[in-house]
Parts: structure tokens; sequence; C-alpha cells
């Protein structure tokens, strides 16, 4: 396996809007494209299940 040492940036299109997903050793984050600030996730919260509580708190803090 090659080593996730450094951030991977990828865009991907959700219900034709487009994002940049980043994976890095801290875990992810889902950004608008040309925005600043997105949804992010650790890799403790995913391990733990805890990935929908912590995804949902962060929108709503948001808003």
């Amino acid at each position: 396996m090659t080593p996730l040492d450094k951030p991977l940036k990828r865009e991907l299109e959700v219900d034709g809007q487009a994002y940049t997903l980043t994976i890095d050793p801290d875990g992810l984050k889902l950004v608008g494209k040309g925005k600043r600030n997105g949804v992010s996730l650790a890799w403790k919260d995913v391990l733990s299940g805890d990935a929908g509580l912590a995804a949902a708190l962060q929108a709503s803090v948001k808003h």
C-alpha cells in the first residue's frame, strides 16, 4: 500500500454541483468548488462510528 502522507485532492460532481474532496492523514474535507469552507471529518470519527453525528453538528453550527 502507498502511505497517505500528503493531501490528495479530487474533484467530483453531486447533483450538478462541483466539489473538491481533500483526503489527508487527519481526515477528509468536502468543499463546494470556489468556496473556502466545507465539511470536515476526522478519521477517528469515522472509525468510532461518530461520522454522521460529527457531520450533523458541523453543519448545524454553520447555519
